[in-house]
């Protein structure tokens, strides 16, 4: 099954599930509990944390839920907030998701040093999700800007053309037709 957020990141081949963390995981469990898919592929763009350059087609099978408090101190997490169905010995972009973007330099690059590839907000949730149901996953992001102060005028300039490319992939992979 693949999926994506919504609102305007939408593809007539793809299920929405709703936009940022909370949104996806309640609409994609809904979803599992009725028809639990075989695999969960979810589709969309992402800001690169510096490594990955813009139009950058990126698969991924591990995410992560490391919040902007963590890097400062001023917060933690009792919970396991790193998730991978990733089983081959090979080095994973490390997605990670929250409900905010990040839009600093100093933080984008502690991201970076903490390991993390880029950022997308719904990846951890369909990777917590697709672990609990005991369903294969992973992801195809499309990064469309740098976590920096130019993440949202980059993110509007290049979604459109990140979409296109997406949809190639896809068809490349054989994953759709048309």
């Amino acid at each position: 099954m693949i999926l994506c957020a919504g609102n305007n990141e939408t593809f007539d081949f793809a299920t929405p599930i709703g936009v940022g963390l909370i949104d996806s995981a309640i609409n994609l469990t809904r979803h599992c509990l009725v028809h639990k898919p075989e695999f969960l592929l979810f589709i969309g763009s992402a800001g690169s944390y510096g490594e990955h350059k813009i139009n950058d087609i990126i698969e991924s099978k591990t995410a992560a839920n490391i919040e902007l408090g963590f890097l400062d101190k001023s917060a933690y997490t009792p919970i396991d907030n790193v998730v991978s169905s990733q089983t081959e010995d090979i080095k994973d972009v490390i997605v990670n998701s929250s409900n905010y973007i990040t839009t600093s330099e100093r933080a984008m690059e502690q991201m970076r040093a903490l390991g993390m590839g880029i950022e997308n907000m719904e990846f951890f949730s369909v990777m917590r999700v697709a672990q609990v149901f005991g369903i294969p996953a992973g992801g195809v992001f499309c990064i469309t800007n740098y976590c920096d102060t130019n993440a949202h005028r980059d993110f509007i300039a290049n979604h459109g053309f990140a979409k296109v490319l997406l949809r190639e992939h896809l068809k490349e992979k054989g994953l759709i037709h048309g």
